[in-house]
């Protein structure tokens, strides 16, 4: 037995420690992660707020597809009763939001603007000079709010230092039998635990999501944001039209604004994704989001210097996370550690053998466990998905080869005509130049919509009421 617990060679004792290595390196992130999830507490609302609705001007850009759930979606921003609502199309699909405007009563808060071509960029850069409140809120087409969702969202602006304010969401899932809806689901579940634990730790995240997420209108109508947002450029000379929101909050990390994660029921938005196939394109789009943003944030001093550990465990990730030869690395270093030990030896004793048994069963365990401990909350409010675990566990494998082609398609453009990389575009979204052209020389707000480029017009809708539902 003394032959048996000899001392590893040179090169195991180095396997040995470099499997250690990983091992903690991977899973440190995880434990601190859970502490501070389990830790954080939102910013409370103060009973004698400052920033109040009447602050807030919310802005939708759309491409007005599916009506009923723009109209869903209006109708939600709007019972929040904010100082107005910003409607941004293409000049195409103008006639159909008038319409849905109409349908609903013709609100004389609402108003819509349009673009020539649909990209999100464009359309924020059409309605952000319009905006008159200390907060701009900006919202997807297909997005739910909860009854006091400004009360909750609102509430970090009463620190002056506070910039941006992101939330909680959730997938508005229409089949539970679906999994390509449980997978969006989680997907959900998994950014929010990362993103609450960075933000309480050190006050980053990954990116405050566009879906949802408030700021102050003072930093979107900066001119040297509006430069900076309209002529950013990744691996070529056409302007990036994507990312919109990662520019944004990176913009937000180098000038030393705080960023604010409402995690809470009150402001937990509810959203939808891709309910088939089509999910896997969506989760493409996101990759390529994700390598071409972190690897932005990781050549950054202030990054490193600021944000340590949102660096470690969210924005180096898209580099060293690749769940599959990750695990099996990590397997093989526990079977070599194993050997050495002389648990696999012929002629070890029952209880050595038991050992060796319990041994592996802790190791497996605590890598099923770090691969669902995420999940817990969403599978408390959805017991019924418990059935789906396995599943999530085999897609996480499987992400990686969407992983990897995202990184070598990652100049690609995207299918979605309000995402991706404007290929077209020789020329930066004009709109915000001119409006920063128009701040710089004093023109007025009425004086600057007169000289605009290309066709964004304004179409302001009748006065009228809408009924709070």
């Amino acid at each position: 037995m003394h032959e048996i617990q000899r001392l590893a060679g040179p090169q195991q004792m180095l396997e040995l420690v470099t499997g250690r290595f990983r091992y903690l390196f991977r899973y440190i992130r995880l434990w601190i992660n859970l502490a501070a999830n389990w830790t954080y507490t939102p910013i409370q609302p103060v009973d004698e707020p400052t920033i109040t609705s009447e602050d807030v001007t919310v802005i939708i850009p759309t491409v007005a597809e599916d009506i009923q759930q723009l109209k869903e979606t209006v109708q939600t921003a709007y019972r929040l009763e904010p100082f107005e609502l910003l409607l941004v199309t293409p000049d195409s699909r103008v006639k159909r939001l008038y319409h849905m405007v109409e349908e609903m009563g013709c609100p004389k808060k609402i108003q819509v603007l349009s673009v020539s071509q649909a990209n999100k960029r464009r359309q924020l850069s059409r309605a952000i000079p319009e905006v008159q409140t200390k907060i701009t809120l900006l919202l997807d087409d297909d997005v739910w709010l909860p009854e006091k969702f400004n009360k909750w969202m609102l509430a970090p602006f009463e620190d002056p230092r506070v910039g941006g304010v992101g939330t909680n969401q959730q997938l508005r899932r229409k089949n539970r039998n679906n999994i390509w809806e449980f997978l969006g689901a989680i997907y959900l579940v998994r950014r929010t635990f990362d993103c609450t634990a960075c933000n309480w730790l050190d006050g980053g995240l990954p990116c405050l999501s566009g879906r949802a997420v408030a700021y102050r209108s003072e930093i979107l109508q900066d001119p040297k944001f509006t430069y900076g947002f309209t002529h950013e450029t990744w691996g070529s000379d056409h302007f990036l039209n994507a990312d919109d929101d990662n520019f944004i909050t990176r913009w937000l990390f180098s000038h030393d604004w705080k960023i604010q994660l409402q995690n809470h029921r009150e402001c937990e938005v509810e959203t939808t994704l891709e309910h088939d196939p089509k999910y896997l394109r969506q989760c493409l789009r996101w990759v390529r989001s994700n390598w071409r943003s972190n690897l932005t944030s990781l050549s950054e001093l202030h990054m490193w210097i600021s944000y340590p550990w949102s660096l470690y465990a969210v924005f180096q990730t898209t580099i060293t996370q690749w769940a599959f030869p990750y695990d099996c690395a990590l397997i093989m270093v526990f079977h070599m550690a194993m050997k050495e030990a002389g648990y696999y030896h012929t002629e070890s004793e029952d209880g050595q053998r038991q050992k060796c048994m319990l041994l592996w069963a802790l190791f497996l365990g605590h890598m099923i466990f770090s691969k669902t401990i995420k999940l817990v909350p969403h599978l408390l409010r959805n017991p019924g998905d418990i059935r789906f675990v396995p599943v999530s566990i085999l897609f996480g494998y499987f992400h990686n080869f969407i992983k990897f082609y995202g990184f070598i398609t990652v100049t690609e453009n995207a299918a979605n005509p309000t995402h991706g990389l404007d290929h077209a575009a020789t020329q930066p979204v004009a709109a915000w130049a001119h409006t920063a052209r128009a701040r710089d020389t004093g023109t007025t707000r009425d004086e600057m919509k007169l000289w605009q480029p290309t066709t964004p017009r304004l179409v302001k809708m009748p006065l009228g009421g809408l009924g709070k539902q």
